[in-house]
């Protein structure tokens, strides 16, 4: 008996059915795929261009706001030169005075003349200077070179004495002023008539 060898089923290039969709023929699907890549590579390099063009326009803006802030730094100190210079220039002419043919009052005034000149100018910019005594210790405005005795409770933690005046400008701190820290400490209690006795008896 010779046995019949079911014969393979033709293969056919078109579309067979499976369920409610189609299975695509090879070539067809590569084509596709094919498709999809270089889409999916086009979006990467447009998106990649993107982020370099990003990158380099925030990198500029840096380099542009440093420069920026720099030459509005450097104008700002010249604008506070310019307007300490005639100070300056009558503080030299001060202090090269000779004191042989110069009484000490002329020197005197002329040295108050100067300061009040630059004080108006540092005025004028919102500088303030930190020298009050008497006031609550801050540690944001003042420094504590050293602690003294207070002569009352009211004035624990308070400023005693200015030893470096400090200075402000606006809010922003520009040098703590040094001070002297009052500090109360309550004496002990004096011992009562009847403890004074019994300790005399010993």
């Amino acid at each position: 008996m010779t046995k019949h060898k079911d014969k393979p089923a033709d293969r056919k290039t078109d579309p067979t059915p499976v369920g409610d969709d189609f299975v695509q023929p090879v070539p067809e699907g590569v084509i596709r795929l094919d498709q999809e890549l270089s889409e999916a590579q086009l979006a990467a390099a447009q998106a990649t261009d993107k982020y370099l063009r990003l990158a380099a326009e925030f990198d500029n803006y840096k380099k542009r706001s440093i420069k920026e802030r720099t030459e509005a730094h450097i104008r700002a100190q010249a604008d506070l030169v310019a307007k300490l210079v005639d100070a300056l220039d009558d503080l030299a002419r001060f202090a090269h005075v000779d004191p042989a043919q110069t009484d000490a009052k002329t020197i005197h005034d002329g040295v108050d003349m100067v300061e009040r000149k630059v004080w108006k100018q540092l005025d004028a910019i919102g500088v303030t200077r930190i020298d009050q005594a008497g006031v609550p210790f801050d540690p944001n405005q003042h420094e504590a070179v050293t602690m003294a005795p207070a002569a009352a409770a009211a004035q624990d933690h308070t400023v005693g004495a200015i030893l470096q005046p400090g200075y402000k400008i606006g809010d922003a701190l520009i040098r703590p002023a040094r001070v002297v820290v009052l500090n109360w400490q309550e004496a002990p209690p004096l011992p009562n008539t009847d403890d004074r006795v019994r300790l005399s008896d010993n």
